[in-house]
Parts: structure tokens; C-alpha cells; sequence
């Protein structure tokens, strides 16, 4: 008998989530590279439930999750990891056409989005640049507690008898009579079942389990901590620009703002860009008149996507027993709750859960990609 039924690579929000669903069932291992988990992508989440974050195909993953988030069932806690935050998309005179494809994208999809004009926005955004006319409002957007959440889905996990093993990284992988032997940093481990959840580094590690890759690249986003005159307001909504060029959010008294930059890198433990720095303090100056006292931390984190930008959530077409949770880019956290119950459901072949009503399995499945 194999050490373990499933074996998950990878301790970001993705395999504590999985591992958490489905620990109760199978035994699970869960094995880290890093000597803690969530070091990388998790760690560095710029915390928010936005319904439109992702476009309108991920859109079902993130609503889906958000009552999970806003009321955890019993095992997870007793405390909502939302709170209130509201986002807003604002556009110039010449986005206004951007605005609306963005509204239409989720036409009938049940995602609260509400027109305001200029003077509703000078009263959401003090010192609002004289050029931006119009905003659309997301009130049902909430930040997240992203520490709170992967600690408690750890934390399940543990208690439903999983074990997590770190230090641990996939040096070798082979597949015999249905059985994977498995190399974890100095162990071996045989296992049934092997779980792709490595984010920047899964395909490297389908690589090493001579299972095709799936092109998963990692893209750079650097995100940096101001200190400002005015101080940012506490019911400032989460602010994005319609073309995608930045957003920023009040955060213990202090503002985040991100360019949105998207650099294309190879897996590793990523740094700021002192260019990307500087756009993202100077586009912020063209959407407020706020100045800028200090940047007091800076950091950047690697959101990986597969080519089509959906995750992947499904057995690889060119091995049974390989598993895709991957590919979840810059909206992992958010769908956590609903993507972990729908992988749960195919890796076990059991009932989906009634929280996956709404969400179509096939567009997430790693077979359409060839």
C-alpha cells in the first residue's frame, strides 16, 4: 500500500485548501519547498473579494466563495474573513467606452456594479484629478483576512489528519503500476495520487513527473506601502483604473498601490523593480493630488496564469493520476473556498458541492488546453 493517497506540492492557498477538503477522506501530505507555508504568492496578496477581479469566467469561482468567506462553516473558525471595502473603477473622458464593455462583461451575472459621476466620486476619492468623469462602483467588494484564511485551512487540514512536510521540494517523481515514488527534499514517499499546486513552479514540477506542461508563467507584481498627506480615508474603496494600470487601497492607515504591472519571469523568490516603482507613483499622481511622505515597504509576489488566464482545476489528458490545481493567478485567494470544493469533487469522484451550482467545471478542466 502507497504511504499516501495524495500527495499535494505546494502549501499556498491552494493545497492548504484542498488538503483541508478532502484530508477527511484520504491520507494527504501536503509537501513544501519553503520552510514555511504561503512564502511566496499567498504571503504577498494584495487581500480583496472583488467579484470582477478575473474576468466574467472566474467570476463564478469568486462568487461562489463568498458567502464560504463571509460565514465559514463549523471547523473554520467563528469570525468572517471579509470586511466592507467597495471597489471603484474610475475612467477619463476617452475610457468611457472601456467602462462600459467593463459593465457589460458581467451583464446578467448578478455582480452589483453601479454608474457614478464626478461629483459621487470627489465624494469617495479626495483630490480626484479634474479628468476622470466617471466611476463604476462594486459595493459588494470586501478585503480579506488572507493570513486568517490559509492559517485556518492549515490548520483544518491538520486536524482532519493531513500532514504537512516542509523543507520538502519535488526532486523526482516516477510512476509505477499506478504508484508514484516521489523524492521530498531527503525523503521518499509513495503515493496514489500526485496534486500540482506549486503556483510559479508548476509546470516545473509536471516536468519532473514527466507530465506535459501546461505553459504556466509566472508575471511579476509589485505592490508598495505609502505613507500620505491626507492620510488615506478608512471607507476609501478599493480604486482601479479601467485599463488596468493601477490600483491602491487604505491599509491600517497607510495606502497599497500597485502599477498592475504584469513582468513576465521564470519561478523564484521575486523582488521590486525600482522602474516599476516609479510608474506606479507616477500614474497615482495623475488620478489624486496627494503627496507621497514616504514609501515604507515595498515587495512583489508571482502571479501565475496558464495561457488562456483560467485556472486549472482537473487530471492532466496524459496521466491519470496527476493532478492540475494551478494557474490561479492573482485571484487564488479569492476563489479558494469554491475552487478547493470543486477540486475535491473530481480528485475524489464524489457529488459536487450545491455551492458549485453556478460554476461550469469544463472551463477549467486542463484537457482544454490540448
Amino acid at each position: 500500500m502507497p504511504d499516501y493517497d495524495v500527495v499535494i506540492i505546494g502549501a499556498g492557498i491552494a493545497g492548504a485548501s484542498l488538503a483541508a477538503e478532502i484530508a477527511p477522506h484520504c491520507r494527504v501530505v501536503i509537501a513544501e519547498a519553503e520552510d514555511r507555508p504561503g512564502y511566496h504568492a499567498t504571503g504577498r496578496s494584495a487581500a480583496f473579494w472583488a467579484e470582477s477581479y478575473g474576468g466574467p469566467k472566474v467570476q463564478p469561482l469568486t462568487t461562489a466563495s463568498g458567502p464560504w468567506l463571509q460565514s465559514p462553516p463549523p471547523g473554520y473558525g467563528d469570525r468572517s474573513f471579509l470586511a466592507p471595502r467597495g471597489a471603484l473603477t474610475l475612467a477619463r473622458a476617452d475610457e468611457l467606452h472601456l467602462l462600459d464593455a467593463f459593465e457589460a462583461d458581467f451583464d446578467g451575472s448578478g455582480v452589483r456594479m453601479e454608474r457614478r459621476g464626478r461629483a459621487a466620486l470627489e465624494a469617495m476619492v479626495p483630490g480626484l484629478a479634474p479628468d476622470i468623469v466617471a466611476g463604476s462602483f462594486e459595493p459588494d467588494c470586501r478585503d480579506i483576512d488572507v493570513g486568517a484564511l490559509h492559517q485556518t485551512y492549515l490548520a483544518a487540514a491538520r486536524r482532519a489528519g493531513a500532514a504537512i512536510a516542509l523543507r520538502s521540494p519535488l526532486i523526482r517523481a516516477e510512476r509505477d503500476d499506478g504508484v508514484w515514488t516521489l523524492s521530498l527534499g531527503i525523503e521518499r514517499v509513495s503515493a496514489t495520487y500526485l496534486v500540482n499546486a506549486a503556483g510559479a513552479w508548476a509546470d516545473r514540477v509536471a516536468e519532473r513527473a514527466q507530465v506535459r506542461p501546461l505553459g504556466v508563467q509566472p508575471f511579476r507584481r509589485t505592490v508598495l506601502q505609502l505613507r500620505t498627506a491626507p492620510q488615506p480615508p478608512a471607507d476609501l474603496p478599493l480604486t482601479l483604473g479601467v485599463r488596468g494600470d493601477y490600483y491602491f487601497k487604505p491599509e491600517a492607515g497607510r495606502l497599497w498601490l500597485s502599477p498592475h504591472d504584469e513582468t513576465p519571469e521564470d519561478p523564484a523568490d521575486t523582488a521590486p523593480d525600482e522602474l516599476d516603482m516609479a510608474i506606479a507613483i507616477h500614474r497615482f499622481g495623475e488620478v489624486v493630488d496627494w503627496t507621497i511622505e514616504a514609501v515604507e515597504h515595498r515587495w512583489a509576489g508571482q502571479r501565475s496564469f496558464a495561457p488562456d488566464r483560467l485556472p486549472l482545476i482537473g487530471f492532466a489528458s496524459d496521466c491519470p493520476s496527476f493532478f492540475w490545481f494551478a494557474g490561479q493567478g492573482g485571484f487564488g485567494i479569492q476563489t479558494a473556498p469554491a475552487a478547493a470544493k470543486l477540486a475535491a469533487a473530481i480528485l475524489l469522484g464524489i457529488t459536487p458541492d450545491a455551492m458549485l451550482r453556478d460554476v461550469d467545471a469544463q472551463l477549467y478542466n486542463p484537457a482544454r488546453l490540448g
